[in-house]
């Protein structure tokens, strides 16, 4: 028996929070009957309908993917490209990713079922620290190093401090390997940062998240979280808070 607004949320309906709102609102039933309490608990075998439709109750599943370039972050593309999902032809659940990263982007992204989840991974206040390599024209001075460990003004504000390490540089190419560690997700932030700062990217992965990394794993290729693995995800993030 699991409490109704963790059903609601795990099914990917809408977040804990708001699945306790639709609840006191009295737009959730279980087994025909309108439920307003929050300590209700349903079992495998109750009904539960939220805004007059049956939920659709899932196993969770979890998988940590290396995503290569050329693949969009989303379970479908009005143009045709190649999603993410297109490389789980037999996953029983509809998977989806947690976040994204861009088209040009490689490196690990996860991939759930489980609304709660993703949505607590996602929430920017549970900062959850993600490493990006990346190879960048030209080669930074030190002073543009520091504008990145400081925050970068960016149109949609100030980003939060980065820890950088330069990995190498390449005098003869004018290029630099840079290690970027940030804990924020806006879209494309790691590019814009480094465009910012005169020193445009030119390829880009993701190393790690949280304590997550692509070990044992090529490009296109995935493996299953294990349950301790999301248990950590879960009380990282809420230590976070």
């Amino acid at each position: 028996m699991e409490r109704l607004q963790k059903v609601i949320a795990h099914a990917g309906v809408a977040s804990r929070r708001k699945a306790e709102e639709l609840i006191t609102e009295g737009k959730v039933k279980v087994n025909g009957k309108v439920v307003k309490e929050l300590g209700v608990k349903v079992g495998p075998n109750d009904r539960v309908e939220v805004n007059g439709i049956p939920l659709e109750r899932q196993v969770p599943v979890y998988f940590l993917f290396y995503k290569p370039r050329g693949v969009i972050s989303s379970v479908s593309d009005e143009r045709g490209r190649k999603t993410v999902t297109d490389y789980f032809p037999h996953a029983e659940a509809r998977i989806y990713p947690v976040g994204r990263l861009d088209y040009d982007t490689s490196g690990l992204l996860l991939l759930t079922n489980d609304g709660e989840f993703a949505n607590l991974l996602m929430h920017p206040k549970h900062k959850i620290e993600k490493v990006y390599i990346a190879k960048v024209k030209g080669i930074p001075f030190r002073e543009k190093i520091k504008q990145l460990e400081k925050g970068i003004r960016l149109e949609d504000g100030m980003t939060a401090p980065a820890r950088v390490k330069v990995v190498s540089v390449d005098k003869r190419k004018q290029t630099t390997i840079v290690e970027l560690t940030i804990h924020e997700g806006r879209n494309r932030q790691v590019r814009r940062m480094f465009e910012a700062i005169g020193h445009p990217v030119m390829k880009l992965r993701r190393e790690r998240y949280a304590f997550l990394d692509l070990k044992g794993l090529n490009a296109g290729e995935s493996r299953e979280l294990t349950t301790h693995e999301v248990k950590q995800l879960y009380v990282l993030a809420n230590s976070a808070q």
